[in-house]
């Protein structure tokens, strides 16, 4: 086995202990995976900063009915062996977060973008309905 994956392997087995025991109600593979997330009168919107990452590595999803899942997996370079290595800092990693929504949420209107790593996720809102009002005549 390579040293590299030994390391892998080291940071797998750590990394799976950390997240069999985690009190969070949100999951996340990866602390470093930050993602803000703000309340518009709109939309809910959801910021990720995903330096590195392609389009295609991420995934965006709505589980259930009201569970957005937002993931991810970076594969690092192939190794060739006749590459002497002297430090191994980036190593193949996933990540996954996953938020409730609130009911209002339009789930079949989610959008999703990235630009230049950071990915942004924005749930429209149901319209508030404000209730009709009808005035009445005061009659004297």
């Amino acid at each position: 086995m390579s040293f590299r994956h030994n390391i892998e392997e080291s940071c797998r087995i750590s990394l799976s202990l950390l997240l069999f025991h985690s009190p969070h109600t949100e999951t996340s593979a990866f602390f470093d995976t930050r993602i803000d997330w703000k309340e518009t009168p709109e939309a809910h919107v959801f910021k990720a900063d995903l330096p590195g990452l392609k389009t295609e590595e991420v995934k965006v999803e709505i589980e259930g009915d009201r569970v957005l899942q937002i993931s991810g997996e970076r594969n690092v370079e192939k190794e060739d062996k006749n590459d002497t290595w002297h430090r191994i800092e980036r190593s193949s990693r996933k990540f996954m977060r996953r938020f409730r929504l609130p009911e209002k949420g339009k789930m079949d209107q989610v959008k999703a973008s990235m630009e230049n790593g950071v990915l942004t996720v924005t749930v429209p809102k149901e319209e508030v309905k404000k209730p009709d009002v009808k005035a009445i005549e005061i009659s004297s």
